[in-house]
Order: C-alpha cells, then structure tokens, then sequence
C-alpha cells in the first residue's frame, strides 16, 4: 500500500487545519492536534491522526461544543472535579492534573473525575505524565455499548480501557494501556479500510455469531478479551468510570447519541498514587524491588509494557516523520 512521510510539524498543522475549519476554538484544537501527533509518534495509528474522522464527525453532528471552557472544582478533599461541559475530554483532564498531583502529594492517593466529555482518545499519555511527575497512576474510561459481556450475543459494554503507569526516576515510566476489548473500535475500522479479515475470538456479526468480517463487526459487537475476565474488568469499568463519578454507563452513552457516528459523551476517572506517602519512607525499597522484577522480566526475553512505543517514539523523532497510508492522508485531506 503507498505510504507518505509526514513530520511531527506536519501532523499537528494537518490535525489543527482540519479542526479549526471544522468548528473547533484554537484551546481545543491545539490540545486534540498535540495529542494526535503524540500518538502518531509512537506508532499507535488507531488513536493517531486516524481519530480525526470522529471528531469532525462529533463536530458536524453539532452535539460537541468546541469552544467550551472546563470546570475545575476541589475542596479539601483528595478529589478533583472536571467539567468538560460538553467540550473534547482533553482540556478538563489537562485542567485537573496539575491539582490532582498535587492532592496525591498531600493524601497519598487523589482522584480526578472528568465529566461531560466528549472522549476518543488514548489514556496512556495522561498517566505517563504523573508517572514523570513520580506517581503511580490508574486510568479508565468506558464508550459507547458496543462489547458483548461474555457469553452475551449483543453490545453492553464499552470498550472499557484501563491505562497504568509506574514511575521509574530518570528510566521512561512502566506504562500499559489495554481495551478490555479483544481489539479496540479504532483498529476494527483500520482494519475495513484495508479490507484485512480480523483475527478469530474478536467480534460478532448482528445475529450473535462470530465473524472475522470487519463491517459484519461493526455492525454486530465486539467481544471482551479473556471471556469471562476480560468482562469483569469491563464491567469494573463501567461501574468506575460511570455510576461512581455520577457519570453515564456505554449503555446510556449509546442511547445518547441516537445512533449517530460520533465520539461516546461520558466521564473519565484517574486516581494517583505517591510511592513516598504510601511506601511509610521506604519508597526506594520498593523501587528497588520493582526495578528487580522488571529485571527478571526482561532477562526471561519478554518486553515489558510501552517498551515498543519507546521505541517507536525514539526511532521516529530520530528520522524526524512517521509513514502513513496515502489513502488514509488523502481521506483526511478530503475533511
């Protein structure tokens, strides 16, 4: 497939362009174009310039406010309270963190619960973040229903991801970030438009059965990874990152948006931990047995998690582009 290069600089004045002329103010637009040439560094096409199409979507549906100001509310209590407001989740979560590091400083452990977001984006920058700020940190989101619970045969559940990061002094933080889905949305859809055959165990067709057919999967539902584990984390989410921030389940997101292709409208939580308030001063005990087990880990030949983003990200700011599918460039040149 013809590929074209684009640079770090390209990206974002790609993603900008198409966000301004599309509706969204200059704070919104800054954020989602940053954020978009973060991903596309780091390999990570699904949550790259790809997402564009579900923004400008979200736009012309005319349900996102793209100029709208976030919220921060805290008292003094550990939590912090972000008001999307209706905007892109980006700028209420970049609104919080700042005060969520610093309540996790002073309890030990803080949460942050992001209200009324439009959400299409990837959780692991936000957490690598705190982790570089020296705090372990937990992430999660749900979606719209478009995940069979197992042993189910319609969507309920939200892709659900979970992101996590530990930090390692001046060695890039421990991050993972995994849909509680066998595959993300993103990729599923990547996948129709390079008319490859997703793998067996992924989704179902309407009718309940497995399918290995993209558009069958986007019309039927995709399935959790691990069957029943992968639907109890799911379900975990939903409860997390809903119910208990006073937010909507991927079920009531999905009746929000009435059928309409556009980015799911729900809530976000992110608690973070400081090893030095929780560890009673023996933090650097623990690092030292966490950097043992990473050590083991590695020395088995396995990769520990983010390391291939590491690599990517180096790789990629050293040869100053990254290669994307010319018709995907050409698609969103088109927007």
């Amino acid at each position: 497939m013809p590929q074209i290069r684009l640079t770090p600089e390209e990206i974002h004045s790609l993603a900008y362009d198409t966000l301004t002329r599309t509706g969204y103010g200059d704070a919104h637009a800054q954020a989602i174009a940053a954020f978009l040439a973060t991903c596309q560094m780091d390999d990570c096409g699904s949550h790259g310039l790809f997402r564009l199409f579900m923004c400008v979507e979200t736009m012309r549906r005319g349900t996102v406010d793209g100029t709208a100001e976030p919220e921060i509310v805290t008292d003094d209590s550990a939590v912090v309270r972000a008001d999307a407001r209706g905007g892109i989740s980006l700028l209420a979560t970049q609104g919080g963190l700042p005060l969520l590091t610093e309540r996790a400083r002073r309890f030990g452990v803080a949460a942050l619960a992001v209200n009324r977001c439009y959400h299409f984006s990837a959780l692991w920058p936000e957490v690598e973040h705190l982790a570089r700020e020296g705090l372990s940190a937990l992430s999660m989101v749900p979606s719209h229903a478009w995940v069979a619970p197992a042993g189910g045969t319609r969507g309920a559940l939200g892709t659900n991801p979970i992101a996590f990061a530990w930090p390692r002094g001046d060695t890039d933080p421990l991050v993972f970030d995994l849909a509680t889905s066998a595959f993300a949305r993103g990729e599923i859809e990547l996948y129709r438009r390079e008319g490859k055959p997703l793998p067996e165990g992924v989704a179902l067709d309407a009718d309940g059965k497995p399918t290995t057919d993209p558009e069958a999967a986007m019309q039927g539902a995709m399935c959790t990874f691990g069957g029943h584990k992968g639907s109890a984390l799911s379900l975990m989410v939903e409860l997390m990152a809903g119910p208990l921030i006073g937010d909507m389940t991927s079920l009531e997101s999905m009746a929000y948006a009435e059928g309409r292709p556009e980015a799911p409208y729900h809530g976000q939580i992110i608690v973070a931990f400081d090893p030095a308030r929780l560890s009673g001063g023996r933090a650097d005990a623990g690092q030292s047995s966490a950097e043992a087990l990473f050590a083991e880990i590695a020395g088995q030949g396995a990769r520990l998690p983010a390391e291939r983003r590491y690599a990517a990200r180096a790789r990629n700011k050293a040869r100053g582009y990254v290669e994307i599918a010319q018709s995907l460039y050409d698609d969103l040149k088109a927007l």
